[in-house]
């Protein structure tokens, strides 16, 4: 199983800003470099982390682009290009394949939540539209609606879905597209504290927010369950358990953007209606990326 060679870790990644909300462009070139020299295997701009729901047209494509520049063919480049309206995701989609972007993200429609073959009759229509391939998003607690274990495997028929980002938080359902799931359709937790399990079930890795701040760690820790040395996997989960959990203390990204910002690698700007980290949740942040090992705080 592979979802047209996504596998390992994918970090969902954060868009810096500037002090004046612009975006900060070196910042995210200087990020993007860190990510693929510490080891990650795909990433992912333009998605919820990168704070997409409140960019233009104009700066998600040029985030895209900067992306794909810098990334030049050393790893796959998944780009965000959901909407709940179908026909400006499809429009979306095809600014993200001239942007440069190997593949795309698609999460389930938000807010409006349709059934389930609204849900199909959605991501097929995509998939007819654009041939790049396609990952479908579930993340219920987001868009109020479940792409159920059926649906996912119905919609893997489709030549170009190739893969499901998975952030139900139910191991059950997970576990059963993993089982039923046609060749060569990948299955990636959308959870980082679920990477670990969902892996030992069959799955190919993870979308990853904690590998912004950590990205050589969650790397190797795809690595060790890939490998199936089950020890360092465990020993490498228990290392980032503190820090998977305070990466969620605020909504996301606001704890990621918190950790680089300690780093000294983004300023710690998010746009509105997001808010930086709270003075108490920072030495909650602090503390656990001390557990984990990360220099330069």
């Amino acid at each position: 199983m592979n979802g047209r060679n996504l596998s390992g870790c994918g970090t969902a990644l954060v868009t810096p800003f500037r002090k004046d909300g612009a975006v900060d462009e070196p910042a995210l070139r200087r990020l993007v470099e860190w990510q693929i020299a510490e080891g990650v295997h795909f990433v992912v701009p333009c998605g919820s982390t990168g704070e997409a729901a409140t960019m233009t047209p104009a700066e998600h494509r040029r985030v895209v682009e900067i992306t794909v520049e810098v990334a030049a063919g050393r790893v796959p480049v998944v780009a965000g290009a959901g909407s709940n309206d179908t026909a400006k995701a499809i429009a979306l989609s095809l600014e993200m394949k001239a942007a440069g972007a190997t593949h795309l993200l698609h999460v389930s429609p938000m807010y409006n939540k349709p059934p389930q073959r609204g849900i199909v009759a959605h991501f097929r229509a995509i998939a007819d539209a654009v041939d790049l391939p396609i990952v479908i998003y579930n993340v219920p607690g987001r868009t109020g609606s479940n792409i159920e274990a059926r649906t996912a495997i119905e919609l893997a028929k489709c030549a170009n879905i190739v893969a499901i980002k998975e952030a139900s938080g139910n191991l059950g359902q997970i576990a059963d597209v993993i089982r039923d799931r046609p060749p060569d359709f990948a299955v990636l937790s959308g959870d980082d504290a679920l990477t670990l399990p969902v892996m030992a079930l069959g799955g190919e890795g993870v979308i990853s927010v904690t590998s912004n701040v950590t990205p050589r760690l969650m790397a190797q820790l795809t690595d060790a369950c890939a490998a199936l040395d089950l020890p360092a996997a465990r020993a490498l989960h228990r290392r980032l358990m503190p820090w998977m959990a305070a990466a969620f203390v605020e909504p996301n990204p606001i704890p990621a953007k918190a950790g680089l910002a300690m780093l000294g690698m983004i300023e710690n700007v998010l746009r509105l209606p997001l808010v930086p980290l709270s003075d108490a949740n920072q030495s909650v942040v602090r503390a656990s990326l001390v557990a984990a090992g990360v220099e330069g705080l």
